[in-house]
């Protein structure tokens, strides 16, 4: 893992944020342009939300990554955490903006469409975790701080909630997000903490 881990060691942190706003910028191109199928909004809210699963999934297997199989991606957690709720928020955005559109509908929506009001609490648990993503809050709250980042572990599971109530019928995919975040969880579990492949 040590060659792995100079490789990784060489990639800036500012090419994941800047690779990560990039290709939200290209999937809103394509919507614009019709390149995502017959329903762009649709397609468009689906890809970012579905991308924001993913960065939650891979800020969640750092930890274990790095204890159990010594890779260490320390370094790039708070960008892809921030990259997450980016990502989270266009999806919001979208939804809102281009999709629903009217302020009653959206809250209206919130409060009658379970899922709608799963994937909603998942986001609000979210907007501390990026508000307090600096060197400054870090310095700040001290110990408070990793505590206020568990936070992390509920946003997880509701938005893979979120994503496994939105689908129609039996989907597959879904259930894979949801299975993976409850593993990552598990892993932390003080048991499965001590475990460390050789």
């Amino acid at each position: 893992m040590q060659r792995i881990n100079t490789l990784l060691r060489a990639v800036p942190v500012w090419l994941v944020y800047v690779a990560g706003v990039l290709l939200a910028a290209v999937l809103f191109y394509q919507g614009l342009t019709g390149a995502l199928g017959a329903e762009p909004i649709k397609a468009l809210e689906h890809e970012y939300g579905e991308l924001a699963l993913q960065l939650l999934v891979a800020t969640l297997a750092i930890t274990p990554l790095r204890r159990l199989l010594g890779v260490n991606l320390m370094r790039f957690r708070r960008a892809i955490g921030l990259l997450c709720f980016f990502y989270v928020s266009c999806h919001l955005l979208v939804w809102l903006l281009l999709d629903v559109q009217l302020l009653g509908q959206v809250l209206a929506d919130i409060l009658k469409r379970p899922y709608i009001t799963i994937g909603m609490a998942g986001f609000v648990l979210m907007l501390p975790l990026a508000l307090t993503s600096n060197g400054i809050s870090v310095r700040r709250l001290g110990a408070r701080w990793r505590l206020l980042h568990r936070l992390t572990y509920p946003a997880a599971v509701l938005g893979a909630l979120h994503y496994v109530m939105l689908a129609k019928g039996f989907q597959l995919e879904p259930l894979i997000y949801m299975g993976l975040i409850l593993l990552l969880l598990a892993l932390r579990l003080p048991s499965a903490a001590r475990l460390k492949l050789a």
